[in-house]
């Protein structure tokens, strides 16, 4: 930007301005300097007077037109003032009409210097000003003050032209700061988007190796499960083919022929035995023939779990055994140790676990006179009775179901189900949800079978489950009754307590 300075003024051309007389009075309308514009064709237009610009010729011959027509209208000696002050009014026109042609032709020349490419506004104001200066010095009066007021305005201007400058510069460096700050955020920006577009580069190659390796796991183990499943398919198939030559080694009809030659082996077995117990019984009778008491009774029934044993006369002399007195015993194999059975004292005793592998025996008093029925052998166990024992054994609590015939010594007259659980610790009775007893196992707990009563007795056991809480219960078969006994023995037994019957666990410890 160029700067006035004091000395522009000498290098400046002095015919840029021309001469002017010292008698150019300029007309002025206010106190300060009048606002022209340069308009089309170069003409000076008054910034606040209508826009359109009329020559000088109009404007004299609209000034004439009014004179004549006032003429008319007006006598000689205001004609005469009329023509006086029109006069004046021309020669101030004229004057005006100068001052204006005069800074027409100085606007025009400063037009021209601002054409110039190496010229700026400093220029054009220092030469407005030196040319005023030039013109200070030609005028005097009013015009001289106008030209004063000129230069004042020119110097304000360049002046105001100079703080414009300034801030344009001070706005110039906060713009070029500005534009260094978003410089350099856009290059930060720039290197965090190619920072972060490297990091994403990255992952994203992670995340490919990743799913390589997953793809190069997934294909190695399904080549590994390939080949275990085609081994598992020949491996089965070998079962498969072994499996066929055994069923071809087992056809079912030779199974068939099989079973039912056991079937007919058992029932063979049976009878020889009914046969053999037969003949036992003949000779026992053949033997004391002599003692007419002895064969006045005899045993009747399989001697067998399962079974029951019924004292039977077997002679029309033979007293009514409710008038006898009968009492059961345990015979053992080793020794012929007799153990009194506590409560057997009926005519019908159906043999209990404990029972089996030992002998029994009836002894029938009657007038002083001593009977004793003996069975021909021990007692055998149930066929399949131990197999189905320890298959219950592996379950945590066994359900039979049951009848209440007895209850406390009292015979029960309804028949309604309850549900016996032997459990590894503890037995309960319950009646749907009711629980009716409910013990652990223990030394004053008590459970054998029924001693006496009739058909039923097999199916039948006696369980004193506290003192002063006794039931009768009666079961759905023998089988089952036997089971409930030795499965409950077993828990017992685990739990280091001896359950059994009344005295039967003194002569057990004996």
């Amino acid at each position: 930007m160029t700067r006035i300075s004091r000395t522009f003024g000498d290098t400046m051309q002095k015919e840029a301005v021309p001469a002017v007389s010292a008698d150019v009075v300029f007309a002025s309308t206010s106190s300060r300097f009048p606002s022209y514009r340069i308009g089309s064709n170069n003409q000076i237009i008054d910034a606040k007077e209508n826009p359109k610009v009329l020559s000088m010729k109009e404007v004299v011959a609209r000034e004439t037109a009014l004179l004549l027509e006032q003429q008319q209208r007006l006598s000689v000696r205001d004609l005469a003032s009329k023509f006086e002050k029109g006069l004046a009014a021309a020669a101030k026109l004229s004057e005006e009409v100068k001052f204006i042609l005069l800074l027409f032709e100085s606007t025009y020349k400063l037009a021209k210097l601002r054409e110039a490419a190496s010229l700026e506004k400093h220029v054009l104001l220092k030469k407005l000003r030196d040319a005023l200066e030039s013109l200070k010095g030609r005028v005097a009066g009013r015009n001289k003050d106008d030209v004063v007021e000129a230069i004042a305005m020119v110097e304000a201007l360049a002046v105001q032209l100079t703080q414009r400058e300034g801030e344009l510069i001070q706005e110039k460096g906060e713009v070029k700061k500005l534009a260094n700050f978003l410089k350099q955020a856009s290059q930060d920006a720039k290197k965090l988007v190619d920072e972060e577009r490297a990091f994403a580069r990255a992952e994203i190659e992670n995340a490919r190796a990743a799913v390589q390796r997953v793809e190069e796991a997934l294909q190695e183990h399904e080549k590994m499960s390939r080949a275990t499943g085609k081994q598992d398919l020949e491996e089965l198939m070998k079962e498969v083919q072994e499996a066929r030559r055994i069923i071809m080694l087992h056809q079912p009809s030779k199974v068939m022929d099989m079973e039912h030659e056991l079937r007919a082996l058992r029932i063979q077995l049976a009878e020889k035995s009914k046969r053999s117990l037969l003949l036992q019984k003949e000779l026992a009778r053949s033997k004391g023939v002599k003692d007419n008491l002895f064969s006045l009774y005899e045993l009747d029934g399989a001697e067998t779990l399962g079974s029951y044993l019924r004292i039977k006369p077997c002679s029309d002399i033979a007293p009514e055994l409710s008038k006898c007195s009968i009492q059961w015993y345990r015979v053992s194999s080793e020794g012929g140790k007799k153990e009194l059975i506590s409560g057997a004292c009926k005519s019908v005793y159906a043999p209990e676990p404990f029972d089996v592998g030992r002998s029994l025996q009836a002894e029938i008093i009657y007038d002083g006179q001593l009977i004793k029925l003996t069975t021909t052998g021990a007692i055998d166990p149930a066929a399949g009775l131990g197999n189905y024992v320890e298959a219950l054994v592996r379950k945590h609590d066994v359900e039979f179901n049951v009848i209440v015939t007895q209850m406390n010594g009292v015979d029960q007259p309804s028949e309604s189900i309850h549900v016996l659980h032997v459990g590894k610790m503890r037995m309960k009775l319950r009646k749907g949800k009711t629980a009716v007893a409910k013990e652990y196992y223990s030394s004053a707990m008590q459970l054998c079978g029924v001693r006496g009563g009739g058909n039923a007795a097999a199916q039948a056991l006696f369980w004193l489950a506290k003192k002063g809480f006794s039931v009768v219960l009666a079961f759905e078969s023998e089988r089952d009754r036997n089971a409930a006994i030795m499965l409950a023995r077993r828990f017992a037994f685990d739990c280091n307590i001896m359950l059994a019957g009344p005295d039967d666990r003194t002569s057990l410890e004996t």
